[in-house]
């Protein structure tokens, strides 16, 4: 799992609270881009190399074609979402956006595929195939993207591959995942995952979230509900 580049805690699985900056090209946690939000003032700067926010969409476009001229995989990721919902002046394009996903993706930007994967699962940009589907969030969960190893236990469960479906849960749920944790729990209420397993699962799940707190992400975190 990826780190925050300053409090140096493993990075919260939600993408909601991790903060891409378009700047340097960091993905930093919501805990910090706060506590330098309040350190400043509450003036935008990233908290990584201290760059005041983008005044316009034009000015972040420009900073990420930078990035992605320096291969930051991130770079591309952020321009295929702009893409892909049609904003920042940038029309929809779901084909375009596909097409930046996988750059992102081979550049090792492991949510860039798990994104492509959810393409090729609802047909957006391209036909349905769960077979490639499959691969690219496969290629996502071995790059440790948390989200892509829970949703390839739930292709396994649509399939009836119920083991290697649980395999998958308790993989994401060691790594502090809730929905993986709850599918594990269900699991051995119906017998497919032992106590054992289940016991080891819940330490895990608890020990891997506690890593991901900090007092800076929670009050963070309680700002956004």
């Amino acid at each position: 799992m990826n780190e925050c580049p300053i409090c140096m805690l493993p990075l919260p699985i939600s993408a909601v609270n991790v903060i891409f900056n378009s700047c340097c090209g960091k993905n930093v946690c919501i805990g910090c881009e706060y506590a330098m939000f309040i350190s400043k003032g509450k003036k935008s700067i990233c908290a990584f190399c201290r760059t005041p926010a983008t005044r316009s969409d034009k000015e972040n476009i420009k900073r990420l074609n930078k990035l992605m001229d320096k291969g930051v995989g991130g770079a591309f990721f952020q321009l295929a979402g702009y893409y892909s919902r049609g904003i920042l002046g940038l029309p929809q394009d779901d084909a375009k956006a596909n097409e930046l996903l996988l750059r992102g993706g081979q550049l090792g930007y492991s949510e860039a595929y798990y994104n492509l994967g959810a393409s090729y699962l609802l047909g957006d940009g391209v036909e349905i195939d769960k077979k490639k589907a499959m691969h690219y969030l496969e290629l996502a969960a071995m790059m440790g993207y948390v989200p892509a190893r829970h949703n390839l236990g739930c292709l396994e469960g649509q399939a009836d591959n119920d083991h290697r479906a649980f395999k998958h849960y308790i993989l994401a749920a060691r790594s502090g995942f809730k929905l993986s944790l709850d599918s594990v729990r269900t699991g051995y209420m119906d017998g497919f995952v032992t106590k054992d397993e289940y016991a080891s699962t819940l330490r895990a799940y608890q020990e891997s979230t506690g890593d991901m707190k900090s007092s800076a992400r929670d009050i963070a975190e309680a700002l956004q509900e």
